[in-house]
């Protein structure tokens, strides 16, 4: 799917890498990293984490140096560059310790829990002059441009809208996963594990990205609709209507409670079709007035290689912070909306997880998808447990 790059010829090659968070979804940028060190682009030279790695989570690594101080291990190996993944909240802090100290970022998504620390993370690169990649992975899918190049033609006709969907499950264990999973805010500190600013947070960012809208003023106004059925504080339904300062309008419908999770999709409307983008299939169905419907596969460019290309003067940076602006003004409007509302008793049923009991919410399936189809809230299909819920921001 990705293509691999050439390490360049600077004398500082393979790029000394350092990881923090190296469990959980950490460990596929440790696999990632694998890679790219079998290739002899990047050497794992630190690993921030709090319980040292050992035996085979080290296969093909070396011995990197291991820390549970970020600051330290980074004055001590002295890499090229950092990967972070650790929990939402410390992300602000963990970026600006590494931009201190020249040291380029990848940094996971969502980049911070709020609007003021993104700003910080924002600044704080810019003026250490150091490269920061935000990992919305899929934003290195060729089939974005693609989709906005058939637009630019006329594919579809003049574009009336984009909806995004995602219809996941969670069981229980997941909102156990760590003390600040499912929060909003935790010990004062913002948060905001919810479906749309996290897990489904690719949602987001994807359709922002095929309208064009990706800045943070691009963002006009969001509608939001936060609900949960779980025992948590975060959404894990919720959905958001964004209103852009060029006049087009993005929905996205959310939730980790469907009945039969299904693949998250960006669709856009048009006067003469629609295409449907599978996001983390990399897959488009086109489907035009006249035409039998069409299906085409791209590949897609990992972040991280596509940082280790910017560094040696290869490519642009697919994902600088200035194209999650957008994203972020809508996590924002998700932050300062009123907390969650709880689903009632009986509008969600337990039914058996891998691991533990999960909560479907019955129809959440359904509604999800006929909320991308019509750009609808949840309030607005008619969904009794939804009616006069929506916020403006």
């Amino acid at each position: 799917m990705s293509g691999s790059i050439t390490a360049p010829d600077t004398g500082r090659t393979p790029y000394r890498v350092v990881l923090a968070g190296a469990r959980g979804h950490g460990r596929r940028h440790l696999g990632n990293i694998r890679r790219l060190q079998e290739q002899g682009i990047v050497r794992l030279v630190g690993i921030c984490e709090l319980q040292p790695l050992a035996g085979q989570e080290l296969d093909g690594l070396g011995r990197p140096e291991q820390s549970t101080d970020f600051a330290a291990l980074l004055d001590s190996v002295r890499p090229d560059l950092a990967v972070v993944c650790t929990p939402i909240p410390t992300h602000a802090r963990l970026a600006l310790t590494a931009a201190e100290r020249g040291v380029h970022l990848l940094l996971e998504k969502p980049p911070a829990p709020s609007w003021a620390q993104f700003r910080r993370i924002a600044a704080g690169v810019a003026a250490a002059g150091v490269a920061c990649q935000i990992g919305f992975q899929s934003l290195g899918s060729h089939a974005v441009p693609a989709v906005r190049e058939l637009l630019a033609d006329g594919a579809i006709g003049k574009p009336s809208g984009i909806g995004a969907a995602g219809a996941w499950s969670r069981d229980e264990s997941y909102y156990r996963r760590a003390p600040w999973a499912g929060r909003r805010r935790l010990n004062g500190t913002d948060v905001l594990d919810g479906a749309l600013t996290n897990p489904l947070a690719h949602a987001v960012a994807t359709a922002l990205a095929i309208d064009g809208s990706t800045r943070g003023e691009d963002v006009a106004s969001v509608e939001t609709e936060l609900f949960h059925a779980n025992a948590i504080e975060a959404d894990d339904t919720s959905c958001v209507r964004i209103s852009t300062t060029r006049g087009s309008i993005v929905t996205v419908a959310a939730t980790l409670c469907a009945e039969q999770p299904g693949e998250p999709y960006v669709v856009v409307h048009g006067s003469s079709g629609r295409i449907t983008y599978w996001y983390k299939q990399d897959r488009i169905r086109l489907h035009r007035a006249g035409h039998e419907p069409a299906e085409l596969s791209y590949g897609r460019t990992d972040l991280l290689e596509n940082l280790l290309a910017h560094l040696s003067g290869q490519a642009p940076l697919l994902v600088p912070p200035a194209a999650t602006g957008a994203f972020m003004r809508v996590a924002e409007a998700v932050r300062q909306a009123p907390d969650p509302v709880a689903l009632p008793a009986d509008a969600w049923r337990s039914l058996p997880g891998e691991s533990a009991p999960r909560r479907a919410v019955p129809g959440v399936d359904g509604l999800v998808a006929a909320s991308a189809d019509t750009l609808s809230l949840y309030s607005e299909l008619g969904v009794s447990w939804a009616l006069h819920s929506s916020v403006h921001a």
